[in-house]
């Protein structure tokens, strides 16, 4: 982790999910204070930080209390972005950089902001023998997906995997079994903040033999 703040004043997006980097997020946004942000953001060419919730909800309700989320998260970089009606975005974000929280501010109308450091990335690590499993039924299913898309159409289906593809990589590869796989969003925040990509691979592959996708 480096020791000089990666960004000041970081619009946050606490949501019921959390976002890997090279992950993709798509957004679905009507509250005035995510409308507000994701067009600065847009505007500025700027990230904003996904944060996982550990209270609270994505919509704000009249007398709730404010959220509390994760002191990690993740860097969003808006890649897709467009406006069907007034008041309503869809977007599509891919996340980078993860990041740790280090304060926060909650502005008058709701949006959370903070000072944030970056959280080392993953080392680019070859995937051992005895995991190699996981990445070929992670090509499998890419495949697979990818014929249905070819089939049915490429603007009607689109892949939760995002190109490039690193298939030889274990944080990649774990990554994007962490966001397929069905578990509690705290196993996933976990995993998201290991520091070793292999270990977080040799985790899922657990989950994985467990589930009978892989073995």
């Amino acid at each position: 982790m480096t020791t000089q703040p990666l960004l000041h004043s970081l619009p946050l997006f606490p949501l019921g999910t959390v976002l890997f980097p090279g992950g993709l997020l798509p957004l679905r946004i009507f509250e005035v204070r995510y409308l507000d942000m994701v067009g600065k953001c847009r505007k500025a060419d700027a990230p904003f930080g996904v944060v996982s919730l550990t209270s609270g909800s994505e919509v704000r309700k009249a007398g709730a209390d404010a959220e509390s989320f994760a002191a990690i998260g993740t860097l969003a970089v808006i890649r897709e972005f467009e406006s069907p009606q007034s008041g309503l975005l869809q977007i599509e974000c891919v996340g980078t950089q993860r990041f740790r929280v280090r304060s926060t501010e909650l502005q008058k109308h709701g949006l959370w902001v903070a000072e944030v450091e970056a959280v080392i990335e993953d080392v680019a690590l070859e995937i051992p023998d005895d995991l190699k499993h996981t990445a070929s039924a992670l090509r499998r299913l890419v495949d697979t997906l990818e014929e249905r898309r070819r089939a049915q159409g490429a603007k009607t289906v689109r892949l939760p995997i995002g190109e490039p593809y690193r298939f030889d990589d274990c944080g990649w590869v774990a990554n994007r079994w962490c966001e397929l796989v069905p578990m509690q969003l705290e196993l996933r925040q976990r995993l998201m903040e290991l520091d070793s990509p292999l270990m977080r691979l040799e985790l899922v592959s657990d989950l994985l033999a467990r589930t009978g996708i892989a073995e």
